[in-house]
């Protein structure tokens, strides 16, 4: 049972991660964490492939043994969004009820980021 609801949903975050990566509003960090934690309860396999990946691995890592994220995946994860977010608010969305929209979600996606605890760098192998 658990099996057959925690992987589909696993690769439902992995999709809303992935596509936080080009998506300007969406931030991919919470959802790979959440596919993470997904897949180590019903997929050994698809849980041992994220944590190898270079891309995400090391995040999942510090956040799995640490419950932190590293000073450099939060500036990227706010740089990106806002990079692109605010570029999408000004360039891309005319209808001003649109803006204020992706302006809030985009402050709860760094409101978000901004909350979780920071590794410190004796444990953060990606600030090194």
């Amino acid at each position: 049972m658990r099996r057959s609801v925690y992987k589909p949903l696993g690769f439902l975050f992995l999709a809303l991660g992935l596509a936080g990566a080009v998506l300007p509003i969406l931030p991919s960090t919470p959802f790979v964490l959440l596919a993470a934690w997904f897949f180590a309860r019903s997929s050994p396999r698809w849980h041992a492939w994220l944590l190898a990946s270079e891309l995400f691995g090391p995040m999942i890592r510090n956040w799995e043994n640490n419950r932190c994220l590293s000073c450099r995946t939060k500036v990227v994860a706010l740089v990106s969004m806002l990079v692109a977010g605010g570029a999408s608010v000004v360039l891309a969305l005319e209808d001003n009820r649109l803006r204020i929209a992706t302006g809030l979600l985009m402050l709860l996606g760094c409101s978000t980021i901004l909350l979780l605890k920071t590794c410190r760098p004796e444990t953060d192998p990606t600030d090194a």
